[in-house]
């Protein structure tokens, strides 16, 4: 005999769950963004300073501050606008004779010194010398025998650590000692 089939029992009606009412969330303030930091600027180095030996004090007027002309150990010394070497002009520097010794107290920092040495043309073509720069008793430079008429000879010395400079003229024979003998546009560059 069969067995009867029970007949299923109806689930409760079921009431659907209502959809959860969403909770306001909190407004949020945005983060601020860092605003880059700049690295601090370093101002430019100042340009150097020139300084024409034209220009420059004795050391009894001057104040210590600037390279200034040595009088005491130092020869006759010209400062002169205007100097010409191998009929070319030339509008500042310093004319020696042909046996000199000039002494340049620094007095700061200085990097170079730089010059265009010949025989002026005031010795009329005559005249045969030899060019040195010494800085702190220690010869940097020197030029071969320099004849009056010659093109100029250019002069780069650098002066870093020097604190003084001495500009030497010597003859080639006795006759030369009255050459007169020109540091045309001669500069020291400093800080």
């Amino acid at each position: 005999t069969p067995t009867p089939t029970p007949t299923p029992t109806p689930n409760p009606a079921s009431t659907p769950t209502p959809e959860p009412t969403p909770t306001a969330t909190p407004t949020t303030t945005p983060t601020p963004t860092p605003t880059p930091t700049r690295a601090p600027t370093t101002p430019p180095p100042p340009a150097p300073a020139v300084y024409q030996w034209s220009e420059l004090s004795y050391d009894i007027t001057g104040d210590g501050t600037e390279p200034e002309m040595r009088i005491g150990g130092s020869s006759w010394g010209w400062q002169r606008y205007g100097g010409s070497i191998a009929d070319k002009k030339y509008p500042h520097g310093g004319a020696v004779d042909g046996r000199s010794s000039v002494t340049i107290d620094l007095n700061r920092r200085c990097s170079a010194y730089d010059a265009l040495v010949g025989v002026d043309d005031m010795t009329a073509g005559l005249g045969e010398v030899y060019f040195s720069v010494y800085a702190d008793g220690i010869q940097l430079w020197r030029s071969g025998m320099v004849e009056g008429g010659d093109a100029v000879v250019p002069v780069h010395v650098n002066l870093a650590g020097h604190k003084t400079v001495r500009l030497v003229v010597e003859p080639h024979s006795h006759f030369d000692d009255l050459a007169l003998a020109d540091w045309a546009e001669s500069k020291f560059t400093c800080s």
